[in-house]
């Protein structure tokens, strides 16, 4: 059963009770003992095992490189034992094993997501929700709780309140549900937890110019952010101080001047008192490291490239056009107006959003690979380069209307495709969901969740590492308080070159 709370701007002297307030809401889900379902186990098993295969592929990229150094500057603080920081077996304070991981999990954009009013990348709640849990000890089904509700609180907030029509990046519903998370893991009170979410939320909003033009490193710390904002949000709630009140739906707040204003109404499905949190069933991996709206046109354009191998030379093709939602057409697509979308020598950040550049590199190569297709020779090729500027994407609204479908069945983030090429004759193709979605081609389960962490730890992790990480995790239920240590990974010996961490502040 769902329970939608109401939620409106108040004026000061109308002085909304705590009881009433959308944070005082998503803290008593948060604080509701009711157990998880198997299959939300299940699940979460499956993302700590695909937040760790794409992590296990950054370790040497440049941001992660930064944000660990930074994070050693910081040890262990005395409240508890510290947490690990992925690929090495060093402790660190959990706001900044928090900020690591953070930034190792997103950097590649290459886990679970959730589309709504709202875009999410839900995985983003397990770094700070684990490095709380190994810094104080907790267990395994204290672990599977928290990340339960962290995606609970997220996917369900992604539901109801736009951000990006605004402006505002999507990382505000992350440290709200990133706190609550945290606050079930550590068993808090409800007016703990309150307090913490609304100085999570308080201290997370920001514009989303990290994800326009010129994208750059600050797209994988931007989650991160929130995670560290939220551990240390927890930490001044259980040490008695308060956030901003009501930090949602003041006349002051966060909707009255950063959403939909004064006159904003929203209806948020949160659980009822007693309910499971099942929201983590909704939500989706990638099998493919780009944007989630590119998914989709990835697996169609492998099946063109099969189909119809002519289309990958740029001499027999004169057009290509994407019709697609709005989403995908405005933010990844020609409708961002961004002439970085077609630049050749543009960041890795700035290609991974560019689905004129992704559909070209993939019609013509049949495949998509997480650090190949984004090599700057592979990006600057001239027969890529003449067949990437054919390719336009619009609008279509029936797409845009499936894309905000709340029902499940016909959901979708795909489109369709119309190759005109210059003999004249047309090829036309469409797909609905990526192969590897819950209704597509060819859905991941646990064996796919498995193949590719080995794909992506195969270089740098040992085969008995590897096999100690997916028995372990695979078992998390039964890790008892002090053991989720042991879901760390530790990469090869000369993979990580710590003397090489560029010198900050710190």
């Amino acid at each position: 059963m769902v329970d939608l709370h109401k939620v409106r701007v108040y004026r000061s002297e109308e002085n909304l009770p705590r009881e009433g307030q959308l944070a005082h809401r998503i803290a008593k889900v948060a604080a509701d003992p009711v157990e998880v379902a198997p299959e939300v186990t299940e699940m979460v098993i499956n993302r700590i095992i695909d937040n760790a295969s794409v992590a296990i592929a950054s370790l040497n990229r440049a941001p992660i490189v930064s944000a660990r150094a930074q994070a050693l500057a910081h040890p262990a603080s005395t409240g508890g034992r510290g947490a690990l920081v992925y690929g090495i077996g060093d402790r660190v304070s959990p706001g900044w094993a928090a900020w690591a991981n953070g930034v190792t999990v997103r950097e590649l954009d290459y886990h679970d997501t959730f589309l709504a009013a709202e875009y999410s990348h839900p995985g983003d709640n397990i770094p700070p929700i684990l490095a709380v849990g190994q810094h104080v000890g907790s267990s395994g089904r204290d672990l599977i709780r928290g990340i339960a509700t962290g995606y609970e609180v997220q996917v369900d907030l992604a539901k109801a309140i736009s951000l990006h029509r605004h402006k505002i990046d999507h990382v505000a519903h992350l440290g709200p549900s990133a706190a609550a998370g945290i606050g079930t893991l550590l068993g808090l009170d409800v007016e703990t937890i309150f307090q913490a979410i609304g100085q999570a939320l308080h201290t997370t909003t920001a514009t989303r110019q990290s994800r326009k033009g010129e994208i750059s490193t600050w797209k994988a710390h931007a989650p991160a952010f929130a995670g560290k904002m939220a551990v240390e949000a927890v930490d001044r709630a259980m040490r008695g101080q308060t956030s901003p009140v009501p930090i949602y739906e003041g006349e002051d707040g966060v909707i009255a001047w950063l959403l939909d204003g004064p006159d904003a109404a929203y209806e948020v499905p949160l659980p009822a008192p007693g309910e499971a949190k099942r929201a983590i069933l909704d939500t989706y991996t990638k099998e493919h490291s780009a944007e989630y709206q590119a998914q989709a046109w990835i697996d169609l354009a492998r099946k063109l490239h099969r189909e119809h191998p002519d289309i990958t030379d740029p001499e027999n093709v004169q057009s290509i056009l994407i019709r697609t939602s709005h989403h995908t057409h405005y933010v990844i697509g020609s409708g961002a107006n961004d002439p970085q979308k077609y630049d050749p020598t543009a960041s890795r950040e700035t290609l991974d959003h560019s689905i004129p550049y992704i559909f070209a590199v993939a019609l013509q190569d049949g495949a998509w690979h997480h650090v190949a297709s984004y090599a700057p020779e592979r990006a600057s090729r001239p027969d890529t380069v003449a067949l990437w500027h054919k390719i336009t994407t619009e609008e279509d609204p029936e797409w845009t209307r499936r894309y905000h479908s709340l029902d499940i069945n016909e959901k979708a983030f795909g489109g369709s495709v119309v190759i005109t090429l210059t003999d004249g004759t047309v090829i036309e193709d469409s797909i609905a969901v990526a192969d590897a979605h819950p209704l597509g081609a060819r859905p991941f389960g646990r064996e796919q969740y498995i193949a590719k962490f080995r794909t992506l730890a195969a270089d740098a992790v040992a085969p008995e590492e590897i096999e100690r990480f997916l028995e372990t995790v695979q078992r998390l239920p039964e890790l008892a308080p002090g053991e989720l240590d042991q879901l760390n990974i530790l990469a090869k010996d000369g993979v990580i070159d710590l003397a090489k961490g560029p010198k900050g502040l710190f």
